[in-house]
């Protein structure tokens, strides 16, 4: 489990850079733009749940230990 988070954390980042290629910035709200700028939201949104459950993680471990 703990493999698979940093596994979808890099596809998360890769999705980002593909979709940030994509991403027109004179039209970003028109066509294929709109697309690639709705996937880099999703894949930021990905990236802070992760962080999220790698620190929930972290906290748990910290207060089973006591």
């Amino acid at each position: 489990m703990k493999y698979f988070r940093y596994i979808l954390l890099l596809i998360a980042f890769a999705l980002i850079i593909y979709n940030a290629t994509i991403l027109d910035f004179k039209s970003p709200f028109q066509g294929d733009s709109q697309i690639a700028l709705i996937g880099i939201l999703a894949s930021a949104c990905v990236i802070v749940l992760v962080l999220i459950l790698i620190q929930a993680e972290r906290v748990k471990q910290r207060h089973g230990r006591r």
